[in-house]
Order: structure tokens, then C-alpha cells, then sequence
């Protein structure tokens, strides 16, 4: 009895475990098709993603190949402008060098001139730097001479005369003063002697002769208002020539050749009408008339 119903035990248990195994498994089955198929869904997910993935990148390509295109195409445009750019500055520089080329040959061609202006502008400066300094030494030579005028001039109220004077010494006046004493004289009524003062003392400085003598004989002989024989012939002390006057053709020739003629003449030792340096030994041979003397010194004392 006892073994009958553990039989009947035993039986049942199996079956119970065979159909807990059953059941395990089933469930293990459908797990793992639910695995799988979730797998499927994430591996056609994943193809569908790496597919619009493709398709994205594909575009993103197409922009990337468009925009490149028209990057190129600016870079282009960009390569173009600055090429042109390039030959208008270097058309630019072709011309500023010819510019420059025919500036340097114009220079070129016009230094000549320039040098020769410059030089004349040398010249003129170096000219006129002479012509100043020539200006300075004469001014200083004035000077000079002024200073020195002053000690070896006389002044006109220290002039003397006298009837017995040596007629080859100068009165020791300045040109000034002489031209200022003659131009003093009431009896020059005419004025020659006033107007030909300058000359006068210039040329009895040449010849050595007394100016105040000469001014005497010159009145002596012709008058103070110079008589008109005198005066149209310009011979102002009496050259004779076969009794006549002999005849001159300017004033300046008529008293240049009258001092000459007392300097040679009558008043160096040697001359063929030479008798001593004084009214008297001129007259000897001039004027034969012995109240000559008196005449030209009379007329000298109206000049003092």
C-alpha cells in the first residue's frame, strides 16, 4: 500500500516540473524574439538614421560643393581683379618709369642751361662781391684821402701871394676850395672863370703852375669878361703866330695848351723863354711892356 501511492506520488511531480520547464523555456523563446526583433528595430533605425545620415551628408556636400563653387568662382573673380589690378599698376609703373625716364632726360637736356645760369648767377654774384669790395676801397680811399686833405690842404684865408713868388708853387688848396674862392670873384662878370674853375686847377696841377697866377694872366690878357677875339679864337694868354692870335679849337685845348706853353717855356729851367719862376722872369721874354708885372698881380689880389 505504501508503494502504490508513492507511485502515484512520484508520477504527478514529473509532470509538474516537465511543464514548469515548458513553460521556462516558452518564456525564454519569446524573450529572446523580443530581443531580437527590438535588435531588428534599432539595427533598421540605425540603417534609417545612416541612410538620412548619407542623404544629410550629400547635401551638406552639394552646399559644401556649391558654396566651394562659388568661393571658386569669388576667388576666381578675386584673382581676376587683383590680376588686372596687377597690370594697371604695372601699366602705371611702365608709364611713371617712362614718366620718370623722360623727366630725367628733360633734366638731363636742360642742365646745360641750368649750368649756365648758375654760372652767370656765379658771375654776377662774384661781379657784384667785386664791384662792392672796389666800392668799399674806393670809399676808404676817400677816406683816406679826406683825412689826409684835410692835414695837407690849406684853407682858403691862408693863401698867400706876393709880386716876387715862386709861380711853379701850387696855392695848397683843395680842388673844393678853389672851385668855392673863384666862384667868389665880383669881377668874373661873365662867369668864365667860375665855369672853368675845375678844369683850371686840375690842369695847373698837371703842369706845376700856380693857379691863382694863371687866373690872373688869363685876366690879364683877355679881360675879366673875356674880350671877344679871346674868346672866339680860346686862346685866353696872348699866343701869338705871325701877330695874330693863334687859333684853338675848344676851350679846354685853349688852356691845356696855354699851361703847357708856361710849363715848357717859360717857367723850367731849360726852356728857351726860361728867366727865373717869378712875374718878372716871365715877362722878360713875354711881355715886353715893364707895367705887365703890376697888371697880372693886381689882377691876382682881386681874387684873394
Amino acid at each position: 500500500m505504501k508503494s502504490s501511492s508513492n507511485k502515484a506520488i512520484t508520477f504527478p511531480l514529473i509532470y509538474v516540473v516537465l511543464f514548469i520547464i515548458l513553460i521556462v523555456s516558452l518564456i525564454t523563446f519569446g524573450i529572446k524574439k523580443i530581443n531580437n526583433s527590438q535588435s531588428n528595430i534599432k539595427s533598421i533605425g540605425l540603417v534609417n538614421n545612416a541612410a538620412e545620415d548619407k542623404k544629410i551628408a550629400r547635401k551638406n556636400n552639394t552646399l559644401v560643393t556649391a558654396r566651394s563653387g562659388d568661393t571658386v568662382r569669388k576667388d576666381t573673380n578675386i584673382e581676376e581683379k587683383q590680376e588686372n589690378n596687377n597690370e594697371e599698376k604695372t601699366q602705371n609703373n611702365e608709364n611713371t618709369e617712362e614718366a620718370t625716364i623722360n623727366n630725367e632726360e628733360t633734366k638731363n637736356e636742360e642742365q646745360p642751361i641750368n649750368e649756365n645760369s648758375e654760372n652767370e648767377e656765379k658771375k654776377v654774384e662774384e661781379e657784384s662781391t667785386k664791384n662792392v669790395e672796389a666800392e668799399t676801397e674806393v670809399e676808404e680811399n676817400q677816406v683816406v684821402e679826406t683825412e689826409e686833405d684835410t692835414e695837407k690842404f690849406v684853407s682858403i684865408n691862408d693863401v698867400q701871394i706876393s709880386k716876387n713868388m715862386d709861380l711853379t708853387i701850387r696855392t695848397g688848396l683843395s680842388r673844393n676850395d678853389f672851385i668855392k674862392l673863384i666862384s667868389n670873384v665880383r669881377a668874373d662878370t661873365s662867369g668864365f672863370f667860375e665855369e672853368n674853375a675845375g678844369m683850371i686847377y686840375d690842369l695847373c696841377e698837371q703842369y706845376s703852375i700856380n693857379e691863382i697866377f694863371f687866373c690872373g694872366l688869363i685876366s690879364a690878357e683877355s679881360g675879366w669878361n673875356i674880350a671877344g677875339n679871346h674868346r672866339s679864337t680860346h686862346n685866353y694868354i696872348s699866343l701869338m703866330k705871325n701877330g695874330k692870335l693863334i687859333q684853338y679849337s675848344s676851350v679846354e685845348e685853349g688852356l691845356r695848351v696855354a699851361v703847357q706853353k708856361l710849363h715848357n717855356n717859360y717857367l723850367t729851367p731849360g726852356g728857351k723863354f726860361y728867366h727865373g719862376k717869378t712875374l718878372k722872369g716871365v715877362q722878360t721874354n713875354y711881355c715886353p711892356s715893364p707895367s705887365w708885372v703890376d697888371l697880372v698881380y693886381g689882377r691876382m689880389k682881386q681874387i684873394i
